[in-house]
């Protein structure tokens, strides 16, 4: 039947457009297929493979050295079995590769037609650990120094409460609560980590005037000491109203304004402008914050909102900047970095402006 003008023919997905490794032997055992995933990983070509019996094309190995078509046996084996979970084996040269196969039988129990088996780098993986070790230490790191001055303090006071003066205790308390805060913080980033990683972030909208958190922020941090005349503002009027999560929105300017003041040096710019609307977005805010700091090297710049990454040695965790580009990317928002025009680091960030029209 013919198909009518503007219809496409479903495509069918070949077997080299699969990421993974895949090699299909028949009754016999010999390959019948092998994708170009598969030869990258045994170092062979589909045509070398063609024909050959799948257990010399795959040679696979288990960690102690035993050969795993011996022990799996899927021609000779139980007739039950329908296949071998994923799991680590070798390949010639000690690389490693995960393993799976699926038994495809004639009937339930009877005689193997195909044995499929799939193929795939354990690079992935690796990553994925070496990133879960780094946040184990990170945070047994961070947490140490806190938690070792909270149990100084409380075990000092406890022990010798009588010989303290009043002031005495209250500082030490104060100590105390400024730890408790680290620890909670330090709680809260890695509760957004996972989140952002899962694709599980929580944004709770509402109208946010992004003008008026920059001002409170820039007054938080003159308050707790910093010097005024170190800000400079540069607000245009008449914002647009931001339908966003205010809770995240000041997540994402603490980050941004603390960079600025530990790792940068000399005044620091915030601006904050309207951005008209274009074919690629919509109408939207941009805040930039830049300061006169040594700046970021050109090679890191592609480094600097993953996940640990540190600019200098002034502490921090190193999840901040990641955690700054999942919170605005879950806006629907884009946030960048660059070189100021005083050498220092300069972050943009743009969140779409506008709400619903039944707030209006």
């Amino acid at each position: 039947m013919d198909t009518e003008a503007g219809d496409e023919e479903p495509e069918h997905l070949a077997p080299d457009d699969l990421p993974d490794g895949l090699v299909i032997a028949d009754r016999r055992g010999l390959v019948v297929c092998c994708n170009a995933a598969a030869a990258r990983l045994t170092g062979q070509s589909a045509a070398e493979a063609l024909g050959r019996p799948i257990e010399r094309v795959l040679p696979l190995e288990d960690p102690d050295g035993r050969l795993w078509w011996r022990l799996t046996d899927p021609y000779g084996g139980l007739a039950i079995r329908t296949g071998q979970p994923e799991r680590n084996l070798l390949l010639p040269g000690g690389r490693e590769v995960l393993v799976a196969a699926r038994y495809v039988r004639e009937r339930p129990a009877g005689a193997l037609r195909r044995l499929v088996v799939s193929l795939r780098g354990t690079e992935a993986r690796k990553r994925t650990e070496r990133g879960n070790a780094e946040l184990i230490a990170t945070v047994a790191h961070e947490l140490r120094s806190p938690l070792t001055s909270v149990k100084g303090f409380t075990a000092t006071m406890l022990a010798k409460w009588e010989r303290f003066t009043d002031e005495q205790k209250r500082l030490m308390l104060q100590t105390v609560d400024s730890d408790a805060d680290r620890v909670t913080r330090l709680i809260t980033e890695l509760l957004d980590v996972s989140r952002i990683d899962s694709g599980r972030l929580e944004i709770r909208r509402q109208p946010v005037a992004l003008d008026e958190a920059v001002r409170r922020h820039v007054e938080l941090l003159v308050n707790n000491g910093q010097d005024a005349g170190r800000f400079q503002l540069g607000i245009e009027d008449s914002l647009p109203l931001l339908w966003a999560d205010p809770d995240k929105i000041d997540q994402v300017l603490v980050n941004l304004l603390e960079n600025a003041v530990r790792h940068g040096s000399g005044r620091v710019t915030i601006e904050v402008h309207r951005v008209p609307p274009s074919r690629a977005r919509q109408e939207g805010t941009a805040v930039t914050v830049s300061d006169e700091g040594p700046g970021i090297p050109e090679d890191a710049m592609q480094r600097v909102f993953t996940r640990f990454w540190r600019g200098s040695e002034h502490g921090g965790t190193g999840l901040g900047l990641y955690i700054v580009k999942g919170i605005v990317e879950a806006h629907g928002g884009t946030v960048t970095v660059g070189r100021s025009s005083g050498g220092g680091a300069r972050f943009r960030f743009i969140l779409p402006a506008g709400i619903p029209a039944f707030l209006r």
